[in-house]
C-alpha cells in the first residue's frame, strides 16, 4: 500500500494579498519579499493554488521584521477581502445574514485552508455564537500573527456583510498579553481575554441577525452548491487508514493517544477498527510511528519550533525519547537535521 506522507498544512494564496496590502500602507514595496517565496505574479494568479502553512508563517514573519510592526497581524485580518477567500468568500458576501456568512467562513474552510493540528468551528446557542479559531500553540513570533489575521479577518468580513462595523461581545486568546495588546482595541473596540483556553469571538443573536444588503437568493444557492460540490471532492476519504491519520493530529498534543480513543472518534468498537485495519495491511501502532515520523520531519525542517515543543506536540513523554524516536527514524539527530536542511536551503 503506497502512503501518503503527512503534512502540516496549507492555505490559498490569496491570503497573501492582505499581507501586500499592509506593506503596501507602509510604502513598502512587497514584491521582492513575495518572490523571494516563490509568489511571482504568475504565481499569485493560478487558480487552486496553496501556499505552505510553514512558508506562510515565515512570510509573515518576514513581513514584520520587515516592518517592525509585531501586530501587523491584526492589520493583514483588516485590509482582507472577500475574494482574497476564493469561492468561499465571494459565497459568504451573498449571505443573507451575519450568521450564515459566519457558517459559511467556517464550515467550508478547508476550500481555503487545512491545518493538521484542527480546524475552525462555529458554536451557538440561544445567546449567541463562538467563532472559534482552533489551538496552533505553542506560540512564538512565527505565529501569534496566524491568529490577530484570523480573528481580525472575521470581523472585518462580517462587518462587509452587514454594511456596518461589528464589534465582538468577548475576545479570547490563548497566547500571554504580547508588548503590542493596545493595538487590539481599535480591531475588536475592547480589550482581549489573553491567556484564554481557546482562540475565539463572541457575537450575541443580535448581531448575527442583521441582514445583508447584498444578498441575492439565487446567486446564493447556487454559490452554496458550488462549494458544497467542491468540499465534497476535496474531504473524500478513501480508505480507513487516512481518518485514522486525520484524527491523530489534535490527539497528539502531550499525550499519545491509544486506539480505544480513535475508535470512539470513528464510532467503532476498538476491535472493529483493529480488524480493519489489518485488512488494509497496517496497524494503529504503524499509523501513529508514521505520523509522528512524518510530523516530526516537516516540524523540523519547516519550523522553528524548540525540540522540546516539537516533542510535546507529538506526545513524546520527553524530549529525550522525541530525540531517540527521530535518530531513530532518520538515522540523524534533530539537529543535525535541521542544521543539513538550512545548507540545503
Amino acid at each position: 500500500m503506497t502512503r501518503q506522507r503527512v503534512r502540516l498544512g496549507d492555505l490559498s494564496v490569496g491570503f497573501v494579498h492582505s499581507l501586500s496590502s499592509a506593506l503596501l500602507q507602509r510604502q513598502i514595496d512587497p514584491h521582492p519579499l513575495l518572490e523571494g517565496y516563490g509568489l511571482d505574479l504568475a504565481r499569485l494568479s493560478e487558480p487552486h493554488a496553496r501556499l505552505s502553512i510553514p512558508r506562510y508563517m515565515r512570510l509573515g514573519h518576514a513581513a514584520i521584521q520587515l516592518t517592525g510592526e509585531p501586530s501587523l497581524g491584526l492589520e493583514m485580518g483588516r485590509l482582507r477581502k472577500s475574494g482574497h477567500m476564493g469561492l468561499v468568500g465571494v459565497t459568504s458576501a451573498q449571505a443573507p445574514t451575519v450568521r450564515e456568512a459566519a457558517r459559511t467562513l467556517i464550515r467550508f474552510e478547508p476550500l481555503y485552508a487545512t491545518n493538521y493540528r484542527g480546524a475552525s468551528s462555529f458554536l451557538e446557542d440561544a445567546h449567541g455564537a463562538w467563532l472559534r479559531f482552533y489551538s496552533i500553540s505553542p506560540y512564538n513570533t512565527y505565529n501569534r500573527f496566524v491568529v490577530d489575521t484570523v480573528l481580525a479577518s472575521w470581523i472585518t468580513q462580517l462587518s462587509a456583510i452587514a454594511a456596518q462595523p461589528l464589534y465582538p461581545a468577548t475576545v479570547q486568546i490563548e497566547f500571554d498579553r504580547p508588548e503590542y495588546a493596545p493595538c487590539y482595541e481599535p480591531v475588536f473596540e475592547r480589550a482581549p481575554e489573553f491567556g484564554a483556553e481557546h482562540n475565539q469571538l463572541r457575537l450575541n443573536q443580535a448581531t448575527l441577525a442583521l441582514r445583508n444588503p447584498e444578498h441575492c437568493p439565487g446567486t446564493w444557492r447556487q454559490l452554496l452548491e458550488l462549494c458544497e460540490a467542491e468540499l465534497q471532492q476535496r474531504t473524500r476519504t478513501h480508505r480507513l487508514s487516512e481518518r485514522v491519520t486525520q484524527l491523530l493530529g489534535p490527539l497528539l498534543k502531550g499525550q499519545e493517544p491509544d486506539l480505544t480513543q480513535i475508535a470512539a472518534k470513528l464510532q467503532l468498537p476498538p476491535w472493529t477498527l483493529r480488524r480493519k485495519l489489518t485488512e488494509e495491511g497496517t496497524s494503529y501502532r504503524t499509523i501513529l510511528n508514521d505520523t509522528r515520523r512524518d510530523l516530526a520531519t516537516a516540524y523540523i525542517r519547516d519550523t522553528e519550533l524548540a525540540f522540546g515543543e516539537i516533542a510535546w506536540l507529538l506526545g513524546f513523554s520527553s524530549a529525550e525519547a522525541f530525540q531517540r524516536a527521530f535518530k531513530r527514524w532518520n538515522h540523524s539527530t534533530p539537529g543535525d537535521y535541521r542544521r543539513a536542511q538550512r545548507r540545503v536551503d
